[in-house]
């Protein structure tokens, strides 16, 4: 199943009517705007009032009873299929996201710089919160929506497109900080290794650096190695990328 489709599964089964794609019509014209700070494994909610009063303020968690949670607290304040509750919020990305837009309404992606302008603004303590910055988002939605664009209706393959290219750029992101770990022990327990694929492009990443370290994981092993196991340990392992056909002669 497909994250859009994951996320319009989720509010379905959660009790929420999602209509199909093409007929979501909502115009999201609720006189009471919903905030919510995001973050990895919770978010803090706050709804407010044409006239800035808190109406409700919830922490919910990253899963469907969080969402479950953020539901009926919408549902409490007004908010049915025709009517539905706009959001603000400082990501476009996520299963909240992909859920609160699956249910048809109104979702504002919200810049942190532009977050925090608004709070140095209009909040007399500069100190950041959770709490109070879903506040500001709403705020921001009650004074200045049309100044926001929501955010557009995508086709299932640009969502696709936008996954697999999160994905991605987060399985590089995840490489580099292993490999920047790794480096940093290697430099106090074995800086042999670091020595000897100096001069590689990609150094510990490298197919021979992980041979090596995967025979000879310690000083004591490498001290072990003979040539020969050596050489037919790199010769399995074949030239990385960037240093196949260096050996080729030129045409």
């Amino acid at each position: 199943m497909g994250r859009v489709a994951g996320a319009q599964k989720v509010a379905e089964t959660i009790g929420y009517s999602v209509l199909p794609r093409g007929l979501m019509t909502f115009v999201g014209g609720n006189d009471y705007p919903c905030g919510i700070d995001w973050a990895e494994d919770h978010h803090d909610v706050a709804v407010v009032d044409s006239d800035a009063r808190l109406l409700g303020k919830l922490r919910i968690s990253d899963d469907a009873a969080g969402f479950q949670s953020l539901l009926r607290l919408l549902a409490e304040h007004g908010e049915s299929p025709d009517d539905p509750i706009p959001v603000a919020i400082e990501t476009s990305r996520g299963l909240l996201v992909a859920c609160l837009r699956a249910s048809g309404r109104k979702v504002y992606a919200i810049n942190p710089m532009a977050v925090a302008r608004y709070r140095d603004r209009h909040v007399v303590s500069r100190k950041k919160s959770d709490h109070q910055d879903a506040v500001v988002l709403a705020n921001i939605l009650r004074t200045d929506a049309e100044l926001h664009r929501p955010l557009p209706s995508d086709s299932d393959l640009v969502r696709a497109i936008a996954v697999l290219a999160r994905a991605q750029q987060d399985a590089v992101w995840d490489r580099t900080r292993a490999h920047n770990r790794l480096r940093s022990h290697l430099r106090e327990y074995y800086p042999a290794v670091l020595e000897a694929f100096a001069d590689k492009r990609e150094r510990l990443l490298c197919r021979e650096a992980r041979t090596i370290l995967a025979i000879a994981p310690t000083p004591a092993d490498s001290a072990r190695l003979t040539r020969t196991r050596l050489r037919a340990a790199v010769t399995r392992a074949g030239p990385s990328a960037p240093d196949r056909g260096r050996d080729r002669p030129d045409p």
